[in-house]
């Protein structure tokens, strides 16, 4: 089951590294619940989400659910 209940959810994953980033382009893939490179995370498909999203595009992205 989705962290969300039956909210609509998106997965999400990093693929770049955060060393030598922002302090707050770094806080906001925290914030997403990312750690490692190449992790994939089940995240709530939310404005606030959707703009740290944006925020980091260059780091991370959204993947497809298979």
């Amino acid at each position: 089951m989705s962290p969300a209940g039956n909210k609509p959810t998106m997965h999400v994953q990093l693929f770049r590294s955060l060393h030598g980033r922002l302090k707050n382009h770094q806080a906001c893939v925290r914030g997403l619940g990312l750690r490692r490179i190449h992790q994939v995370v089940e995240v709530e498909d939310t404005p606030a989400t959707r703009g740290m999203l944006n925020k980091v595009n260059y780091m991370v992205r959204e993947v497809k659910e298979s």
